[in-house]
C-alpha cells in the first residue's frame, strides 16, 4: 500500500472518531510523509498541532494504523518547516491558502469550563458566557484588559472553543497581534492585500490576542480598522485581549480607541489568594495528583501576581518530587521553594548547566548548539539561551557570545531581543521558557 492510499484510508477511519471539528482542526493540515513496519511519520504545519496530536490523539493514530497495517507501529511527528535551512524563503504562493471550509485550530486544552473562577475576573466569565450563548449580538467587541499572566488568552480561546462546540462549523480565526502585522507586511510585499482581506474579513469570530503591539504601527491600524469595521457591520464577534485599556495605548488611533470601548471593557484583575488556590486545586486534578490543602496555600503565597508563573512553579514541583521519589508533604515542597526558587535576578545555575538543559531540552549536542551551523532547528535553542543566560544570570553580552563559541555581542543582543519580544507574543516559545526553567530549577 503506498503513502497516499494508507493516509486516505486513515483518514476515513478516523474521521468518524474524533467528529468534524476536531478532524478539520487537528488531521486536515496533517500528511503521512512516510511508513515502515516499525515507524509512521507524520509531517505537521506547525509546533501546535504537533503537540496536540501528541499529547490528545496518540492513541487514536496508533490503533488507526495498527488497524491499516496490522501491526503495531510508532508514531513519531515532524514540522514541516523545520526540513528547510533559515536561508530558506517560502514559496510567495504558499503565504496565504486559499478560503476553503472554515478550519479553527484552537488549543483545547483552554475552556470556560476549565477557567477559575474568583472575584477578580467573575464579570469577565460572565460576558464571556454570555457571548458563547449568543455570538455577535450580546457584546461586540469584548475588550478584555489585565497584566501578564492572569487568564486573559485562556478567557479568549474558551469563548472560540466554547462558540465550535455549539457551531462546529463556525469559521473562527485566532491571530496574536504579530500574526496580523506580519501577514499585513508580507500582503503588501507581495502586492496580495485582497488574500488578506479575504481572510481577516470573512471569520465568523475574529480573536485578537496582545493589541496593544499595533501601537505606533499607522499601516496596520488602518487595515485593521477597516476589518473591525466589515466585520462588526455583518455582526461576526471579535475579542480582544491588552495588557492596558485602549485608552492607555500609546499611539493608537483615536478612532480605534473609540470604537474598542464601544463594546463592552472588562478589567481582569490579579487573582487574590482564595482564587490562587483553586487554579492551583484545578491543575492538581488535570496532573492527576493530590497535594495538601496546606501546600497548596503555600504556593498560593508565594506567587502572588502571575498565573502563568504559578502554574509553572507547580509543574516544577510535582516534576521534582517524582524524579526524587519524595512524597509530596508540605515539609518537601517548602524546602524546594527555599532552595531551588528563582532568585532576585536569576537562577542559581552555572552557565554550563544552562547549555546543557538547552540541548537536553531540544536533542541537541553542545557542538550544534555553540558551532557555526544556521539551521532553522538550531536558531531558536541558541537565542533562547542567549535570553536565559541574559534575563536570569545576568551575563553581559560580551559573556554571552564567549559561552556561545566566540559569537560577537551584536549577534547576541540580536538574539536576546528577539526572544524578549516573542515571549510577549508567542504562546509556543512562552511554553518552552516554563519548561526550560522549571528544568533550571529542578537542577
Amino acid at each position: 500500500m503506498d503513502n497516499l492510499r494508507l493516509w486516505h484510508k486513515f483518514l476515513e477511519s478516523v474521521k468518524s472518531e474524533v467528529g468534524p471539528a476536531n478532524y478539520k482542526a487537528w488531521f486536515l493540515k496533517t500528511s503521512l510523509k512516510s511508513f515502515t513496519e516499525e515507524k509512521v511519520i507524520l509531517s505537521t504545519p506547525n509546533a501546535f498541532i504537533k503537540e496536540t496530536l501528541n499529547q490528545k490523539y496518540l492513541s487514536i493514530i496508533e490503533a488507526n494504523f495498527e488497524k491499516l497495517i496490522g501491526k503495531r507501529v510508532s508514531i513519531e511527528f515532524i514540522i514541516k518547516e523545520t526540513e528547510a535551512t533559515i536561508e530558506e524563503e517560502p514559496a510567495e504562493e504558499d503565504f496565504f491558502q486559499p478560503v476553503q471550509a472554515p478550519v479553527s485550530v484552537l488549543n483545547p486544552k483552554y475552556t470556560l469550563s476549565n477557567y477559575v473562577v474568583g472575584p477578580s475576573n467573575n464579570v469577565a466569565y460572565a460576558a464571556a458566557q454570555a457571548i458563547v450563548q449568543n455570538p455577535g449580538t450580546s457584546y461586540n467587541p469584548l475588550f478584555i484588559y489585565g497584566g501578564t499572566g492572569v487568564g486573559k488568552t485562556h478567557l479568549m480561546l474558551g469563548i472560540g472553543n466554547g462558540i465550535l462546540i455549539k457551531k462546529p462549523h463556525a469559521k473562527i480565526i485566532y491571530a496574536p497581534s504579530e500574526k496580523f502585522m506580519n501577514d499585513y507586511v508580507a500582503a503588501i510585499q507581495t502586492n496580495k492585500m485582497r488574500d488578506l482581506r479575504n481572510k481577516y474579513r470573512s471569520p465568523d469570530v475574529l480573536l485578537v490576542d496582545d493589541i496593544q503591539f499595533f501601537s505606533g504601527r499607522e499601516g496596520t491600524q488602518e487595515e485593521f480598522f477597516h476589518t473591525f469595521n466589515e466585520l462588526i457591520g455583518k455582526n461576526c464577534q471579535i475579542v480582544l485581549t491588552s495588557d492596558k485599556s485602549p485608552h492607555e495605548i500609546a499611539k493608537l488611533e483615536d478612532r480605534l480607541k473609540s470604537r474598542f470601548a464601544g463594546g463592552l471593557m472588562i478589567d481582569i484583575q490579579t487573582p487574590d489568594f482564595d482564587t490562587r488556590v483553586a487554579i492551583l486545586r484545578s491543575k492538581c486534578l488535570e496532573h492527576k495528583v493530590n497535594l495538601p490543602e496546606e501546600t497548596l496555600k503555600i504556593l498560593a503565597a508565594s506567587f502572588e501576581t502571575n498565573i502563568r508563573e504559578l502554574e509553572g512553579q507547580l509543574v516544577g514541583i510535582l516534576q521534582l518530587l517524582q524524579a526524587q521519589n519524595l512524597p509530596p508533604t508540605t515539609e518537601n515542597i517548602s524546602r524546594h521553594l527555599q532552595t531551588k526558587a528563582p532568585t532576585q535576578n536569576g537562577f542559581k545555575v552555572e552557565p554550563k548547566k544552562v547549555l546543557e538543559t538547552v540541548c537536553q531540552y531540544f536533542n541537541l549536542n553542545q557542538k550544534e548548539l555553540i558551532g557555526s551551523r544556521r539551521q532553522k532547528e538550531l536558531v531558536l535553542p541558541r537565542h533562547i539561551t542567549m535570553f536565559i543566560l541574559s534575563e536570569h544570570l545576568n551575563l553581559t553580552v560580551e559573556k554571552i557570545g564567549q559561552v556561545l563559541g566566540g559569537r560577537d555581542h551584536t549577534t547576541v543582543m540580536h538574539g536576546r531581543d528577539k526572544i524578549k519580544k516573542m515571549v510577549n507574543q508567542d504562546r509556543e516559545v512562552q511554553r518552552m521558557l516554563i519548561e526550560i526553567k522549571q528544568k533550571l530549577m529542578a537542577a
